[in-house]
């Protein structure tokens, strides 16, 4: 029989600073433990997350907002155990008013031009037009400074990184997607000393006019060395003459849809926190033009693997002169060797070097090069042996680089140079990236396997997953590229094999779901935590009717559902923080609540979709839970907290 755990308050508050356990919320937690006893907590031995089920019709309240039904259950060394029973926190929903620490508001979310004005909704039919606001919060860092000075900060300060990927809509509901320039926000968090809870004492728009702006900011990660690397996916296709999109998103940035450059973005963004709770932001161009989703930083701090959320996506490799300096180095792209094809496939992967780079050479190229100037592409066979046959974004065209264009080809044409190079470039929106150090295994999120992945594209020919599927990558040293030269690192992709896939249904469940419920589906965040020893997985689902947040325990190989995001809605944000001040986080956004995947016929009826069998009643719910006074939706911006339960 487990015996109680008893201590002093102070004792056992003590004691939790040194324990991989979620921060403690509210006065609750102060009166759970004894005040009489002196017993030593003892030493943690495991833990793991006990699942919620997925929220039904019979609860329509819990498929309309974050619900969070699991709990932690945490084992210590003499054979006591603690339960602690999850919750989920916001800093914020967008759109709402949030104190800039001058003694004034700002707009969560808020967008602003290349010369830090406010971008106003001409669509909307106010007379005072509103600000633009994201409902599509995305990746997230919690940083603690040695010498932060923030004024209105009661006990310890902190700080996030918040940068929102997009804006779905205008006020008359026009499509926004990519239109708008991208946000970076840092957030001063007050954090209780005794309990862990954070408090939002300021929120700081980070001007991006130093770096053009920045395009589509999806997932992120925190570096070793305290800055917050950011990414630009889907990158704008400098071929195209004509791009709507990219003229939108010019227009709202600069004021002229067409003095955007194309080539100044799809690279690497890095914001930097300032003691004083502001953010500043540098582009490193020399990692790769590519969709980039994250990069992962390995524990030799020169190391980078990075997700591909391309339709032909690679596996890119980017190796640092220098650590804690990404301005120089060596991009890689993997070759893959396959072993099998069955629950995602797996194989042995070669490395491909595309070249060595500075990002000062490399955004010199992109201010003065236009794509006509590096590359030829045809959409259709030219008949001529100089041309090369690639996929690109999911057709077929003939490329030919231009003599003495290879370095810009590789850093700013970099998939259709990496295909040309003979890169397997047959994944398909390769997503989150993430970090296994003592088993010195990495993790990648694939959200979906299909077309390109089950063709034979790039060698790539493994079985049909819709669902998705997490891969795992062994790493290790002594590697060599394509030339046999020596790879600079002991943090080298040497195989990649499925390691956790969701499961396609042949007709929808009861609910609409047309994928099980209880796997995952069309994972995309990604997240590792040490002390817990647990693969953190955020879903981005057009298979589940909510989409979920996972704990997988990689000992134990226990899958745990733990949050559920309000319907329609992706799971973003995740951040898996193992201790900052004796506290451990897993910080959690989500976006486009209610973004329902419907059919209709010709006459605008609603016929069939994803949330066919929802909608209609999750909608006004919805509307209620996150939608400002003139019913536009926002996302939500924070973090999941534990309250004992047991002891």
């Amino acid at each position: 029989m487990n015996q109680p755990i008893q201590a002093t308050r102070r004792q056992a508050l003590k004691a939790l600073a040194y324990a991989p356990l979620l921060p403690l919320a509210g006065s609750a937690a102060s009166a759970l433990f004894s005040t009489t006893a002196s017993a030593a907590m003892p030493a943690i031995a495991s833990a793991r997350f006990i699942p919620m089920p997925a929220p039904g019709l019979d609860n329509p309240a819990a498929m309309s907002t974050v619900t969070v039904g699991s709990s932690m259950q945490v084992k210590y060394a003499d054979g006591t155990e603690q339960l602690f029973k999850l919750q989920y926190q916001p800093f914020f929903v967008t759109g709402a008013e949030v104190p800039d620490g001058k003694g004034g508001t700002v707009i969560a979310g808020g967008y602003y031009d290349i010369n830090g004005k406010p971008i106003l909704d001409p669509s909307s039919t106010e007379a005072t037009k509103p600000q633009f606001f994201s409902d599509a919060p995305d990746g997230m860092s919690l940083i603690k400074l040695d010498s932060p000075k923030v004024d209105g900060v009661k006990g310890n300060p902190l700080f996030a990184v918040v940068q929102f990927e997009y804006c779905s809509t205008d006020a008359a509901g026009g499509d926004m997607y990519g239109k708008l320039p991208s946000q970076y926000a840092v957030l001063t968090l007050d954090q209780d000393p005794k309990t862990g809870k954070l408090d939002l004492v300021k929120y700081s728009h980070v001007d991006t006019a130093p770096v053009n702006g920045v395009w589509i900011t999806c997932g992120a990660s925190l570096s070793p060395w305290n800055t917050h690397l950011s990414s630009e996916e889907y990158e704008p296709d400098a071929t195209k003459s004509e791009d709507e999109e990219f003229a939108g998103f010019s227009q709202n940035l600069y004021g002229d849809p067409k003095q955007a450059n194309p080539y100044h973005y799809g690279h690497l963004p890095e914001v930097t926190v300032n003691a004083d709770g502001t953010g500043t932001v540098v582009k490193h161009y020399n990692l790769g033009r590519i969709s980039h989703e994250l990069i992962q930083m390995m524990p030799d701090e020169r190391t980078a693997l990075m997700g591909d959320d391309a339709t032909n996506g690679g596996l890119f490799l980017f190796v640092a002169d220098k650590p804690r300096d990404l301005s120089a180095g060596t991009l890689y792209v993997a070759k893959w060797g396959q072993k099998t094809k069955e629950n995602g496939g797996s194989a042995d992967l070669a490395w491909i070097n595309l070249g060595h780079a500075t990002s000062d050479e490399i955004e010199a190229l992109a201010d003065k090069l236009t794509a006509k100037d590096i590359l030829e592409v045809k959409k259709e066979d030219p008949n001529d042996a100089a041309f090369t046959k690639i996929m690109f974004n999911g057709k077929p065209s003939w490329v030919k680089i231009l003599p003495g264009q290879e370095k810009a080809a590789a850093f700013l044409e970099t998939h259709r140079y990496a295909a040309i190079k003979g890169g397997s470039l047959g994944f398909t929106k390769m997503e989150g990236t993430t970090v296994n150090v003592k088993d010195k295994v990495a993790y990648s999120a694939m959200s979906a396997v299909r077309k390109a992945m089950t063709e034979g594209t790039g060698g790539v020919a493994v079985d049909k997953i819709e669902a998705g599927v997490v891969y795992a990558h062994n790493l290790s040293g002594g590697q060599k590229d394509d030339t046999g030269a020596a790879i600079d690192s002991e943090w080298v992709p040497v195989h990649m094999a499925g390691l956790i896939a969701g499961e396609d249904l042949k007709e929808p469940d009861a609910l609409g779901n047309l994928a099980h419920a209880d796997k995952i589906g069309n994972p995309d965040n990604l997240k590792f935590s040490e002390k817990l020893r647990t693969l953190f997985i955020g879903e981005d689902s057009g298979m589940h009717v909510n989409n979920f947040l996972w704990a997988y325990n990689v000992d134990t190989k226990e899958l745990s559902r733990i949050l559920s995001t309000p319907s329609g809605a992706e799971s973003t944000g995740l951040h898996a923080v193992d201790e900052v001040n004796g506290f451990t986080y897993i910080m959690s956004n989500f976006q486009h609540a209610g973004d329902w995947e419907l059919k209709k016929d010709d006459a605008g009826n609603v016929t069939s979709g994803l949330h066919i069998k929802v909608y209609k009643e999750l909608e006004p719910l919805i509307a209620k839970n996150y939608g400002d006074a003139r019913g536009k939706l926002g996302g939500a911006v924070g973090y999941l907290t534990g309250l004992p339960a047991t002891a």
